[in-house]
């Protein structure tokens, strides 16, 4: 027998009989207990409900908004895209190079170029093709004769 060839074994658990007599093991009560809300039928408790106590969603203070709209940037900054010896850099690069993280979980999320105040000395004549560009990073790009491309 090989090993790509071993497969999981079918395990076959009989189902517990409940309320099927003394001998089965779990007659009587039937496995739920004496009296009480959970031995009744359609008997649950939410999961939330935390006996009469105060819940924890009122006990904790409401405070502040999430905005859903939100749009969280995947950002680069241009001293790093100064340091790849390309004439045009696309996202797809950049996701290659690792400057900026995959999209794993959400279905895109956008990649923003910065600049730095440090990035006074930026002088590649490069075409930067990105979802979002910072004024300061497009003067830059410009002013050395490069091109900013909003995809």
């Amino acid at each position: 027998m090989k090993l790509h060839s071993i497969e999981r074994p079918v395990i076959k658990k009989k189902k517990k009989r409940l309320g099927k007599g003394e001998g089965s093991g779990f007659g009587g009560q039937a496995g739920r207990g004496h009296k009480g809300k959970k031995a009744r039928s359609g008997g649950n408790v939410p999961a939330w409900f935390e006996g009469g106590q105060m819940p924890i969603q009122r006990r904790l203070p409401k405070r502040g908004f999430t905005n859903i709209h939100r749009i969280e940037y995947r950002i680069v900054n241009l001293a790093q895209l100064a340091e790849i010896n390309e004439v045009e850099i696309d996202i797809p690069m950049m996701e290659r190079l690792g400057l900026v993280k995959k999209c794993r979980f959400k279905k895109y999320s956008p990649v923003k170029v910065l600049a730095r105040l440090s990035d006074e000395g930026f002088d590649a004549k490069i075409v930067i093709k990105a979802d979002a560009f910072s004024k300061r990073a497009v003067e830059l790009i410009e002013a050395n004769g490069g091109k900013a491309e909003v995809m």
